[in-house]
């Protein structure tokens, strides 16, 4: 079973969670001047990294948050958490 750390909650189990998907995907400002290859790279693709991954999580069963996982897809551990808007682990100043 895998255990994730709510940033509010503490320690739950998965059951308790939802997967959110890729974290840090920003909504194109001007969506009218977009092609159809463009939209489409927008809306369906997505990174399939071996290794560290950051994605998107909500508390279902507990405080209905979302939040961020910094997570590693080939053991499943989750590195940190750290709540929307806030910085990834490791990201540039």
């Amino acid at each position: 079973m895998l255990l994730i750390t709510c940033p509010w909650c503490g320690v739950r189990s998965q059951t308790e969670f939802s997967y959110g998907g890729e974290a840090h995907i920003v909504r194109p400002l001007d969506t009218d001047a977009m092609n159809d290859a463009e939209w489409g790279d927008y809306v369906f693709m997505r990174k399939n990294s071996k290794g560290r991954h950051l994605e998107q999580w909500n508390h279902a069963m507990g405080c209905r948050r979302w939040f961020n996982a910094e997570r590693d897809t080939v053991t499943y551990r989750i590195k940190s958490v750290y709540k929307v808007g806030e910085k990834a682990p490791g990201a540039a100043e």
